[in-house]
């Protein structure tokens, strides 16, 4: 597994980050553990969750995740990259979500305790709050990493123009700033080339997208005349509908069509292909991928040994260049 610098910092993380959203709800302790297990042995050793993970739990799931990552980490922590995020509802009360200071604070020491470990590498923003000054958020992170309980922050689902700012606000008040964006990004989504990969590229950010294979839809599996099947992402919990509303378009299925004519002519698995094509842009870092089963992660650990072809991308490209559009599969 090769590594690289997130951003313009020192920190190497590996070319691949192990989503673990799944975790708790998805898939069951055991069949967590077994795929950290799987993906530290091929290589990957840097890790994404966040508080309020499992994804489509509700209320009485948040932390699960964290806590399931926590037991496999204790004898594995000087040996892996560490990232999490806040911003979620945690409960009912109004407080205890938003990036405001507050929640930062008690957050950070929550994941501490849920992660059995005094540091996190790289703590995360998972949205961004209209109700909080960006003032307040930089600086209420500019305390926990001068306390040594993170080592960098970044955030995620941010629009370009919500980072910018925020890189002016931190060179302004002279205090920490994102050192990367978590942001979705795959061929089905393709509306980041237009500002934020330009941006990050221009200001040293590093890049670790979400969603690379859009939540299992680009692997080929799903069939337009049949309905979400069980247990997929489509109909899970309070995800369900979402992830419905961004990928279960008629025009999404005739993509994914071109997109494994192009594969198979290859002689490459489509999931493959598709975590080769995002790891391909020269702004990405590590794209996150997730599963629910240990063997789902065969094919995406071999895109990290086969970088893509230039001339396939580039008929990748446009297969799917309609998805840079704001308003593409609505």
């Amino acid at each position: 597994m090769k590594h690289t610098r997130l951003g313009r910092t020192g920190l190497q993380v590996s070319r691949l980050c192990l989503g673990t959203m799944t975790f708790g709800l998805q898939c069951d302790e055991p069949a967590s553990i077994r795929i950290l297990d799987t993906a530290f042995a091929g290589g990957i050793t840097f890790l994404d969750t966040a508080d309020v993970y499992p994804l489509g739990g509700t209320e009485q799931t948040t932390g699960r995740t964290e806590e399931i990552v926590g037991r496999w980490l204790k004898p594995h922590r000087k040996d892996v990259i560490l990232a999490t995020k806040c911003f979620g509802a945690m409960s009912r009360r109004r407080w205890d979500r938003g990036n405001s200071r507050k929640h930062i604070l008690d957050a950070v020491d929550e994941s501490l305790r849920r992660l059995q470990t005094d540091y996190i590498d790289l703590y995360q923003l998972h949205g961004p709050d209209p109700e909080t000054p960006i003032d307040e958020t930089l600086r209420a992170l500019e305390d926990v990493v001068r306390a040594g309980k993170v080592r960098y922050v970044g955030c995620s689902n941010f629009l370009a123009y919500q980072v910018a700012r925020s890189l002016g606000r931190s060179e302004v008040l002279g205090i920490v700033r994102f050192d990367s964006v978590q942001p979705r990004y795959n061929m089905l989504f393709r509306e980041i080339e237009r500002e934020l990969l330009p941006l990050c590229a221009e200001e040293g950010i590093g890049v670790i997208p979400y969603n690379p294979l859009a939540g299992g839809f680009l692997t080929g599996k799903h069939k337009r005349e049949a309905p979400p099947p069980e247990g997929s992402r489509f109909t899970l919990g309070t995800a369900g509908p979402r992830y419905q509303d961004r990928y279960w378009h008629e025009g999404m299925f005739e993509t994914v069509e071109q997109v494994r004519a192009v594969a198979s002519e290859a002689g490459l698995p489509l999931a493959q292909v598709a975590v080769a094509w995002v790891m391909a842009n020269p702004a990405i870092t590590a794209p996150i991928i997730g599963a629910s089963r240990p063997e789902q992660l065969a094919d995406v650990l071999a895109a990290a040994q086969a970088p893509l072809d230039p001339a396939l991308k580039a008929r990748l490209d446009e297969i799917t260049a309609e998805y840079r559009k704001g308003d593409a599969g609505r």
